[in-house]
């Protein structure tokens, strides 16, 4: 029985096979990683500054969860990147994909940048 030749071996140099899937699969991860944290984290920080009777003190947590959040999506989303894994790269994208689409689907509830969150806070005036 007479099989066909097998392919010639790749010329030197070549590039590997692509890992656009990988990237992919953990960009959805890590958005809906971020999301998902970031749901628990903003309940947490929702309750707590419902719970103050001080405007000012509501506004200041709502100013560092602001800064946290997106210090971690796009921080965090940065350092990942920089390792220059796949895995990772994506996983950090996927960090900074989840903030926005958060950000844009929640009005910036969600992300603390919502500027009314800053004006009239649970009914208590500047």
């Amino acid at each position: 029985m007479n099989y066909p030749p097998a392919p010639p071996p790749p010329p030197p140099g070549a590039n590997p096979p692509g890992q656009g899937g990988q990237v992919a699969a953990m960009a959805v991860a890590g958005a809906l990683s971020f999301i998902g944290v970031n749901a628990m984290a903003g309940f947490v920080v929702l309750m707590v500054a419902a719970s103050t009777a001080d405007a000012t003190a509501a506004r200041v947590l709502f100013g560092l969860a602001a800064l946290v959040s997106a210090g971690a999506a796009f921080g965090g989303g940065w350092a990942l990147i920089r390792l220059r894994k796949p895995v990772w790269k994506g996983f950090g994208l996927g960090l900074m994909i989840g903030w926005a689409l958060t950000t844009v689907c929640t009005a910036g509830f969600c992300t603390a940048v919502n500027p009314y969150l800053y004006t009239d806070t649970f009914g208590m005036a500047p």
